[in-house]
This record gives structure tokens, sequence and C-alpha cells, in this order.
């Protein structure tokens, strides 16, 4: 059975740091790209940050430099670091693993990240 499972998120004021966790079973974890999106209210959600098997790694413009996306293949794991918060960063976090050759791609149940002082 597919999971991935969310945490770290939670309420902290701007400038702050939080890391988000993305803990993955049921699949082959080191072959899928791992993404993290997000979605704040009466928005779309929206990409944030991705990095694929080979750990090449893309961001979003608005956190460009403040985020960081790491993994851990050992462990089944990805990571969002995320430092400078802003208000503007509140939304709740999803997790994402995709692999293109098969199409697939699977979903976490997401954490909200609130910014706020």
């Amino acid at each position: 059975q597919v999971q991935l499972e969310e945490s770290g998120g939670g309420l902290v004021q701007p400038g702050e740091s939080l890391r988000l966790s993305c803990a993955a079973s049921g699949f082959s974890f080191p072959y899928y790209t791992m993404s993290w999106h997000r979605q704040a209210p009466g928005k779309e959600r929206e990409l944030v940050a991705n990095i694929t098997s080979i750990n090449m790694k893309n961001y979003a413009e608005s956190v460009k430099g403040r985020f960081t996306i790491s993994r851990d293949n050992a462990k089944n794991t990805a990571f969002l670091q995320m430092n400078s918060l802003k208000p503007e960063d509140t939304a709740v976090y999803f997790c994402e693993a995709s692999r293109s050759v098969t199409d697939t791609h699977y979903w976490g149940q997401g954490t909200q990240v609130t910014v706020s002082s």
C-alpha cells in the first residue's frame, strides 16, 4: 500500500524556519521525483520545489534562496527546509511522488503551515 505522510508543519512567526518531512512507503522511492506543492485558501495548488531521482532540483521563484528540497533514499524520505518564512507562505503543503515513465502520481494528505505574527 502506497503511503506518503507529511509532517513538520505548524505555526511560526515571520522570519522563522520549519522543516517538512515526507515519509514514503509502498513504492520504489529512489526512482521517483519528489515534489512539494502548496495550496493557500482560495488559490490554486502550486509547485514549490521538486527533486528528481538524480537529485536535480527545481524551485518556484517565490521560494528560491529561502527553501531547500532534499531527499534521503535510505530512509525513503523527502524534506523541505523552509527559512525566512513569510506570511504569504501560509498554505497546506502537499508531498507528491511521481514517475513520468509510468505516469504515476502519489499524494500525501498535506500539512498546514501558518506564518503569522
